[in-house]
């Protein structure tokens, strides 16, 4: 046969030009795939850091709750917000500009939104410190998160419109009264409660009373012998002590005369004045939301027809003369007496706990003259709802809202 010769000049090149070709689009599909990979690993990283950052900045709300800025108390700065969604002339959230973590790995910003009394949303966004330089490409990373925050009130044992740790001595026309009693004009009170104890005391504490006074509850005495010192220092987790160095006012022992009442500029409560102790009486008014705690480091009279709400924590005794009203829960570590004189009756709405300390030579309750001390579970949950501390929720409580 004839040999053929075949011409297979060239061959090389293109098979090798082919194998570059393929092999750069393999080496070119790794780096993709690998560029894409650490991308994604930083994005997440990003993503996971920025919700750090949030998740610091919503439990630094709750750890400064109870904090003084500027001179006002952050907790009754958020007690004084209207619930969510308000009127737009009413306040019903505050708002944080960015603020640097403690961690310093990056910057959040949010609100804090109240749903009741009992209830907050804070919405918190939060970037690292590099999405916030805007060093990343694609604009970095940022996380919302939402926490729902219930406030943590006292634990009072509050089983009496009076709770006494001595003898109580009622007289005149006095009236201690343990039925359910609402203020006038206040809203969002809870739904009526059982009576309680018109006075509760301890098994060997006596209560005598002359002239025509008014005992009612159920029972109008109640002999407890579970009740002892304790149970007016300590409330849950909080002593009296703890108590008294949260108090939005601390005033040294005198006779208030004239002075107690609430203070306004132009239309803001004016939680400066120290005098200024709420206005029960005008619950819409501008400070109607204001509950503050008030510690009086001493023996104090509180004279003629002044009025507050809140917490009032006396470290002696109390003299109540005329017309004086206090909305709330009472906290004496002294005795407590009152006496007529002035248009209107002293008043107590909520419940008045008197320790009777042995520290002080006259440990009788002298209750006499016109005073009405009435229960009032609205008045408790009130001042009690204003002057916690906010919490997190037993179960889950919070959300990524993106």
């Amino acid at each position: 046969m004839k040999q053929v010769l075949k011409n297979e000049r060239g061959m090389a090149l293109a098979i090798a030009i082919v194998a570059l070709v393929i092999v750069g689009a393999l080496i070119a599909g790794a780096l993709f795939s690998g560029t894409q990979e650490q991308r994604v690993a930083e994005n997440v990283r990003r993503v996971q850091g920025s919700f750090g950052v949030a998740e610091e900045g919503v439990y630094d709300i709750i750890r400064t709750w109870d904090s003084t800025v500027a001179g006002v108390q952050n907790r009754q700065k958020y007690a004084g917000l209207y619930p969510h969604p308000a009127f737009p002339a009413a306040k019903d959230s505050v708002r944080f500009g960015w603020k640097t973590a403690k961690s310093k790995t990056g910057s959040y910003s949010g609100s804090l939104l109240k749903l009741n009394d009992q209830l907050y949303l804070i919405d918190m966004t939060a970037q690292d410190t590099m999405s916030l330089a805007g060093r990343i490409r694609g604009g970095g990373a940022s996380q919302r998160l939402g926490l729902l925050t219930r406030i943590r009130p006292l634990q009072v044992n509050t089983q009496a419109a009076v709770t006494s740790g001595g003898s109580d001595v009622v007289v005149g026309s006095a009236s201690i009264d343990g039925n359910y009693h609402q203020p006038t004009g206040w809203a969002g009170c809870p739904p009526l409660d059982s009576a309680k104890a018109g006075i509760r005391t301890q098994s060997d504490g006596t209560v005598a009373t002359s002239g025509h006074p008014t005992l009612i509850g159920n029972p109008p005495v109640l002999k407890d012998p579970t009740l002892a010192d304790s149970s007016f220092t300590h409330y849950g987790d909080v002593t009296y002590d703890q108590l008294a160095a949260t108090a939005n006012i601390t005033l040294a022992a005198q006779n208030f005369s004239n002075s107690i009442g609430p203070a306004v500029s132009g239309t803001t409560c004016d939680v400066t004045v120290p005098t200024n102790w709420g206005s029960p009486s005008t619950p819409t008014g501008a400070c109607g939301n204001y509950f503050p705690i008030v510690h009086i480091t001493g023996t104090g009279s509180i004279i003629n027809g002044q009025e507050g709400q809140g917490v009032l924590l006396v470290d002696g005794s109390l003299n109540i003369q005329g017309g004086f009203q206090f909305f709330g829960i009472v906290i004496i570590k002294g005795s407590l007496k009152t006496s007529g004189g002035g248009s209107t009756p002293a008043h107590f709405w909520g419940t008045v706990m008197v320790q009777d300390t042995a520290q002080f030579s006259d440990t009788t309750n002298n209750i006499s003259g016109s005073a009405n001390l009435l229960y009032s579970k609205c008045a408790i949950i009130k001042a009690l709802a204003k002057t916690g501390v906010g919490s997190m929720m037993r179960s889950r409580g919070w959300v990524q809202l993106y």
